[in-house]
């Protein structure tokens, strides 16, 4: 390593740039991976394509994620992830029953009703059937998991006393459905804008106010 003195005297370092991590990269592989996905859909996107955008070679793509299969999966996972961890179970056990759905609602609406997700959610709609893999990763990586975590909250909520549920996957799939279903397909139909944050979290506050009503512990 050199030091070089610039015009006001001040020195820099020259020598070989600092070398980037492999989780650094693979961030900025997914970033591009999942424009590609929404710009051109999931067939006509390719590793190439991916690497290009990314600004890394064909071959460092390959070996941090073998497979498109494996890119579209790391990308839905990626989002999923990120939904995940701002579910803060602890900070459930401080809220009461309709604060915590709402707020776990808001989250997930906020998620799904994005413009992303919407592109993807309708990429996976058109190409599933052609193409399994894709399917596969939105259920197992985007559905599935979503739902475990949005059971864990409302397990905390039974176990405090709050509410009663004889079955939490049936409950997490009627929020779910009360929270995106209807603005979700219209943003999709081309019918309206994706809702605004505001327009998102006042749907969850009146999903938590409704869903509560058929699930509130009973007074003895």
């Amino acid at each position: 390593m050199v030091e070089i003195a610039n015009a006001d005297g001040a020195k820099r370092c020259r020598g070989r740039p600092q070398v980037r991590s492999d989780e650094e990269t693979l961030a900025i592989i997914l970033e591009a991976a999942g424009q590609e996905f929404q710009d051109k859909g999931y067939e006509a996107t390719s590793v190439a394509a991916v690497a290009e955008r990314a600004g890394v070679s064909t071959k460092t793509v390959y070996r941090l994620v073998p497979t498109k299969a494996d890119l579209f999966s790391s990308v839905i996972t990626g989002r999923i992830n990120r939904f995940v961890a701002a579910l803060d179970l602890g900070a459930v056990d401080t809220l009461d029953a309709q604060a915590a759905i709402a707020q776990m609602l808001t989250l997930y609406g906020i998620l799904t009703l994005e413009p992303r997700t919407v592109a993807m959610t309708r990429l996976v709609l058109g190409e599933c059937r052609a193409f399994r893999e894709v399917g596969d990763a939105f259920y197992q990586g985007a559905i599935v998991r979503s739902s475990e975590a949005m059971a864990a909250v409302l397990r905390r909520l039974v176990d405090r006393g709050l509410i009663e549920i004889d079955d939490l996957a049936e409950a997490v799939g009627l929020l779910r459905g009360m929270m995106i279903f209807d603005p979700q397909r219209a943003a999709m139909l081309g019918k309206r804008e994706a809702p605004t944050a505001e327009e998102i979290a006042q749907r969850a506050e009146r999903c938590a106010r409704v869903f509560l009503e058929g699930c509130a512990a009973r007074q003895t």
